[in-house]
């Protein structure tokens, strides 16, 4: 996996919507935690254009990615938010010149599309952290942690507490995934991850109890549970009963996924501070990471080696 080089100050990265509309008020406080950080801020040319729910029409967004990502003096490019849009531009994108001279990508939720499709297919590592419209408001942690990967390369050694579900043993592979419900989604597409070999990372946000197992069930009948190394579950957020059924699942997010991964014989981590969280840390999707899962701590540490 082919991992960008590192930032210095001076640097340019660009602001960039791929799904749901933003308000110019919203961007503010990444842009000026950014400029904090010594690098220059662009914003693309329709950030904070709408059409219905998006940040403009597919064309405008396919626009101002290509721009990026083709734009030598843009080092890295930050995502505005999430939602919904990704996957109805990433196949209109020529990403030659970002091939030739890969950049920093940043971002989560939505932007699961870019990870695995650039993973998958391009084999370039991208960073699964907070958006511009969540980064403010992250700890200052995750703040310095992201830092620390885009300026320094270093990644930082990840402590998770115990859970009572977690599958100990120890395992060094990639890390792939994302948002579960984006990674559902492109089951079937030119984008679908292949993940024999590698570590799953999975949160999810706002679905249903039912729907959570119904994608759980995906990931095994496909086979992507199947060959992992190890799993990582991060956050999930709002998981509840539906509400038109008077009758409830009977387990909760974390009972759900175990249910599928437990009879797997790899490591498995619940409660990984990562997903639709403030305390939302970077991890390096298609970075090496060593996953250390044993009953009186979990330990996450990777390198940005190539």
């Amino acid at each position: 996996m082919i991992l960008p080089p590192v930032l210095k100050s001076g640097d340019t990265v660009a602001l960039v919507a791929t799904a749901r509309s933003v308000a110019r008020e919203g961007m503010q406080p990444a842009i000026s935690l950014l400029r904090s950080w010594g690098l220059k801020v662009t914003e693309s040319s329709n950030l904070y254009a709408s059409w219905n729910q998006f940040a403009g029409t597919d064309s405008q967004r396919t626009t101002d990615l290509q721009q990026a990502l083709d734009d030598e003096k843009v080092k890295a490019v930050l995502f505005a938010r999430g939602g919904y849009g990704t996957v109805r531009i990433v196949d209109q994108i020529d990403f030659s010149s970002f091939c030739k001279k890969p950049k920093w990508l940043i971002g989560f939720s939505d932007i699961t599309v870019l990870h695995a499709h650039i993973n998958q297919l391009l084999g370039i590592a991208t960073l699964h952290a907070p958006l511009a419209l969540t980064l403010p408001d992250a700890p200052a942690e995750v703040h310095q942690q992201l830092y620390d990967i885009l300026f320094h390369g270093k990644i930082p050694v990840q402590t998770v507490v115990p859970h009572p579900l977690n599958k100990t043993g120890e395992v060094t592979a990639e890390i792939v995934g994302g948002n579960l419900s984006v990674l559902y989604s492109l089951g079937g597409s030119k984008s679908a991850l292949n993940t024999e070999g590698k570590i799953l990372f999975i949160e999810d946000i706002g679905e249903y109890r039912y729907h959570l197992d119904r994608m759980m069930m995906f990931l095994k009948r496909s086979g992507m549970l199947n060959s992992l190394k190890g799993l990582i579950v991060g956050a999930m957020t709002d998981i509840n009963d539906y509400s038109g059924y008077p009758v409830p699942f009977g387990k909760d997010a974390y009972e759900i996924v175990a249910s599928h991964a437990q009879e797997f014989n790899y490591p498995v981590c619940y409660g990984f501070p990562a997903g639709h969280i403030a305390g939302n840390h970077p991890l390096i999707t298609g970075g090496t990471y060593r996953l250390c899962v044993n009953a009186t701590y979990v330990e996450l540490a990777g390198s940005l080696a190539s």
